[in-house]
C-alpha cells in the first residue's frame, strides 16, 4: 500500500474518531461536568447563604435573649414594687386596726370604770346608811331619803 493512501485513511479514521468522541462522548461529558460545576457552585452559594443566615439567627437570638432579660427585669421590678405596696397597705391596715382596738379597749375600760364607780357609789351609800343608823341609833328609811342618798353618792 501506498503511504499516501494509508495516511489519508488514517486521517479519515482520526477525523471520524474526533467526530465520534466529540459527538458521543465529549458533549455528554461536558454537560455532566457543567452540571457538577453548577451543583458545586450552588452548594457553595447555599453554604455562604447558610453562614449569613446563621449570623442573622445569632443576632436575632441575642436580641430575643436581651428582650427576655429586660422583660424579666421589668417583672422583677414590678414584683418588688407590688410587694412594697402590699407591705405599706398591711402597715396602714395594721395601724387602723390597732387604733380601732385601742379605741374599743379604751371604751371598754371607761365603761368598766363607770360600772365600778357606780358599784362603789351603791356600796358607799349602803355603808353610809348603815353608819348613820348606828350613829343615830335608829333606822333610816332609804326610800324616803333616796334623793339625799343620791346627792351623797354623787359627791363621792
Amino acid at each position: 500500500m501506498n503511504i499516501t493512501v494509508t495516511l489519508i485513511a488514517q486521517m479519515i479514521a482520526f477525523g471520524l474518531l474526533i467526530w465520534f468522541v466529540n459527538k458521543v462522548m465529549w458533549g455528554p461529558l461536558s454537560g455532566i461536568m457543567e452540571a457538577r460545576q453548577k451543583r458545586i457552585a450552588d452548594g457553595l452559594a447555599a453554604a455562604e447563604k447558610g453562614k449569613h443566615e446563621e449570623v442573622l439567627a445569632k443576632k436575632k437570638a441575642l436580641e430575643v435573649i436581651k428582650e427576655a432579660k429586660d422583660q424579666a427585669a421589668d417583672i422583677v421590678a414590678q414584683g418588688l414594687k407590688r410587694a412594697s405596696e402590699i407591705v405599706e397597705e398591711a402597715k396602714v391596715t395594721a395601724r387602723t386596726e390597732g387604733e380601732r382596738i385601742v379605741t374599743a379597749a379604751n371604751a371598754d375600760i371607761e365603761r368598766e370604770i363607770n360600772q365600778a364607780k357606780e358599784a362603789l357609789r351603791v356600796q358607799v351609800a349602803s355603808i353610809a346608811v348603815a353608819g348613820a343608823e348606828k350613829v343615830l341609833k335608829r333606822e333610816i328609811d332609804a326610800k324616803s331619803h333616796d334623793a339625799l342618798l343620791n346627792d351623797l353618792a354623787a359627791e363621792i
